[in-house]
């Protein structure tokens, strides 16, 4: 079958769900913190459980590529953007019975932080200002000032392409800036049930303003990137060698930043196009006007090799990719 003939019959079975929206040719620039990404062949938006099951089992079926977006916070688009379909899981809400506390995948992180806040639960309010969704920030176990999500799950519901199965903590196998969703790229996170502690309301308010006005200083609302493009090193796997360079304030938390590496190899203030890096901060890359996922590419490229000739330690994203050819 003809590639526009299979989009028009996946359209209209997508069309015939409830709770199911359907767009056509959505340019995915807006709807990636970059602004950067080329358009989706089809844009799903499901707000039910089921109608996301069947929208995602009707888009497999169809032989189109497939993908799984949450806020597009971490994302970032190629240039020629998607050729299938996007499925995006919107429900959203949070619910509390003591210390539990159950959220949608679809629910914004920061709805799920506010929400423990004003009901004196700790446990969260090191995330706040971290934007997303909290089915991302489970898959890519978001965290902040030494603390991540992961600590907090008492258990995840997802669909693994053919079924819905519980996950307890331990079987998430949380790692740093990782998950078994990473491991699994066909299992979709759908909800999950936290465990927090009883705190004091205002403390944690005052923690939590203290971090936004930080992060706000550093990540401005308006900027168009990602937070920080690589993940930190663990200090106990650097070769004594490099180690030994490492000065104290750059670890945290047992954590190399790898900022420092990239400072070191003079990659502040670098650009590509419109693609730049941060003056005040080396692993923070934004959109400073008219910016193509090439050049972001092309500039993490250069990064990656400056810190591999210097170091011989090669950095990993933390951004994940769509669009592009799989390596």
């Amino acid at each position: 079958m003809p590639l526009r003939e299979q989009i028009d019959a996946l359209e209209g079975s997508l069309r015939a769900l409830e709770g199911v929206s359907v767009e056509r040719n959505v340019p995915l620039s807006r709807l990636t913190r970059f602004g950067i990404g080329g358009p989706a062949a089809l844009l799903v938006d499901c707000l039910k459980e089921q109608s996301f099951i069947e929208a995602w089992s009707l888009s497999g079926q169809s032989g189109l590529p497939l993908e799984v977006l949450g806020d597009g916070t971490n994302v970032v688009v190629s240039d020629a953007g998607f050729p299938g379909v996007i499925v995006r899981y919107r429900a959203s809400g949070v619910t509390a019975a003591g210390p539990a506390v159950s959220v949608l995948a679809g629910t914004a992180l920061q709805a799920l932080v506010d929400f423990t806040i004003d009901r004196a639960l700790g446990g969260l309010e090191t995330m706040t200002g971290i934007p997303g969704w909290v089915g991302a920030a489970i898959y890519g176990n978001a965290g902040a000032y030494g603390h991540s999500i992961a600590e907090r799950i008492r258990q995840v519901r997802c669909f693994d392409g053919t079924g819905v199965r519980i996950l307890d903590g331990a079987s998430c196998r949380f790692q740093y800036r990782h998950s078994v969703f990473k491991d699994n790229k066909g299992w979709m996170v759908l909800a999950a049930e936290l465990c927090l502690d009883a705190a004091g309301a205002e403390q944690l308010r005052r923690t939590a303003a203290d971090i936004r006005g930080i992060r706000d200083r550093k990540y401005p609302s308006q900027m168009r990137c990602a937070g920080s493009i690589f993940k930190n090193l663990f200090a106990a796997d650097l070769p004594a060698e490099i180690a030994s360079q490492v000065p104290g304030s750059a670890i945290r938390e047992g954590k190399v930043a790898s900022a420092w590496f990239l400072e070191q190899v003079g990659a502040k203030g670098m650009r590509c196009g419109d693609i730049q890096v941060a003056p005040y901060h080396a692993n923070l890359l934004y959109n400073d006007g008219i910016g193509t996922a090439a050049n972001l590419r092309a500039l993490i490229e250069e990064l990656k090799r400056r810190v591999v000739d210097r170091y011989g330690l090669l950095l990993e994203e933390e951004v994940q990719y769509v669009g592009f050819p799989v390596t």
